[in-house]
């Protein structure tokens, strides 16, 4: 599981197709919930994509 501050890439995204193939930081200090349908908010992904919601299955750890 991922934890606020993880850098995660985005190999998909339903929320915003835009952020797909870009890195950014898990927000979320515990797992997500109902609120967010169960997905992961990633941020400072770009300058022109804000905060955006992830299922697990579309996001991959990238080490750092």
């Amino acid at each position: 599981m991922f934890k606020a501050g993880d850098e995660v890439e985005i190999l998909a995204c339903e929320d915003d197709p835009r952020a797909t193939g870009k890195k950014g930081r898990i927000v979320d200090d515990g797992l997500p919930g109902e609120l967010t349908g169960g997905r992961w908010t990633v941020n400072k992904i770009s300058v022109f994509i804000g905060p955006v919601l992830c299922h697990t299955r579309e996001l991959r750890a990238t080490g750092r």
